[in-house]
C-alpha cells in the first residue's frame, strides 16, 4: 500500500468484508447486502487542537472499530477499498 498519513483527527479504516450468508446458511446477494459498520484501523492523523491544547487520538492502528452506517469517504488506494472518517465517526472500539 502507498504511505497514506490522514490528517488532523482523521483516520483510515479498511473495512471487513459484507457477510456472504446468513446464520441459517442462506446466501445474500450482493444487492441486499449491507455496508460493513466495522473495520481495522491502517493510518491515524496526529489529532486535534482545541483551545490550543493538543489532544491526541483514541484510536490506534490496528485496532477494530465500529463506525455508524454512512459515516467516511470512499477511496481507492492500490486496488484497496479504504474509508477516511474523522475519530468523531467512529462510535467504539470492539475488543476480542
Amino acid at each position: 500500500m502507498s504511505t497514506f498519513k490522514p490528517l488532523g483527527d482523521r483516520i483510515a479504516v479498511r473495512p471487513l468484508p459484507a457477510e456472504e450468508k446468513t446464520s441459517s446458511g442462506l446466501y445474500i446477494p450482493d444487492t441486499a447486502k449491507e455496508k460493513p459498520q466495522q473495520g481495522t484501523v491502517v493510518a491515524v492523523g496526529p489529532g486535534r487542537t482545541e483551545d490550543g491544547v493538543h489532544v491526541d487520538m483514541s484510536v490506534r492502528e490496528g485496532d477494530r472499530v465500529l463506525y455508524g452506517k454512512y459515516a467516511g469517504t470512499d477511496l481507492t488506494l492500490d486496488d484497496e477499498e479504504l474509508l477516511i472518517m474523522k475519530e468523531s465517526d467512529v462510535l467504539g472500539r470492539l475488543d476480542d
